[in-house]
């Protein structure tokens, strides 16, 4: 392998510390990708809207604005960019909105084989247009 690959990046938008580190550690040492983390969502639309990533990991329960805010504003400026969800509830109940916007979801606590096995489908493949039905059902569990 040469010097000149680019290693896919990924923004990891989480306020709770150690579920961000977990999920930096596992990302990064031993993927190799190129993770950045932020716990400010209004940051992360930031850093979206000026630089390129190739996976948006988010949280849905954040202090100042809720992960389905973050991802409505998000496809407004990165309508291309794959998104997976992670979420302590369950997510029966999560609105329909939600299930447009978002590539995966990912139920916390999150497992390092999940997490990699995700990241990888979705950076693999982009973010697919499927209008009418939710992509959580395309991706190895």
């Amino acid at each position: 392998m040469g010097g000149e690959v680019t290693r896919a990046r990924i923004l990891v938008v989480e306020d709770d510390p150690e579920a961000a580190l977990f999920v930096v550690h596992v990302l990064a040492n031993r993927c190799r990708f190129e993770v950045i983390h932020t716990a400010d969502p209004v940051a992360a639309l930031r850093m979206v809207t000026d630089e390129h990533w190739d996976l948006l990991l988010t949280d849905l329960d954040m202090p100042g604005m809720t992960g389905l805010e973050l991802l409505g504003a998000l496809r407004q400026v990165a309508p291309g960019l794959p998104v997976a969800v992670a979420s302590a509830h369950a997510l029966d109940g999560v609105p329909a909105a939600l299930l447009g916007y978002a590539d995966h979801y990912l139920e916390k606590p999150l497992r390092g084989d999940q997490l990699i096995a995700t990241a990888t489908a979705l950076i693999g493949r982009g973010r697919q247009p499927y209008p009418d039905t939710p992509g959580h059902d395309t991706l190895p569990t």
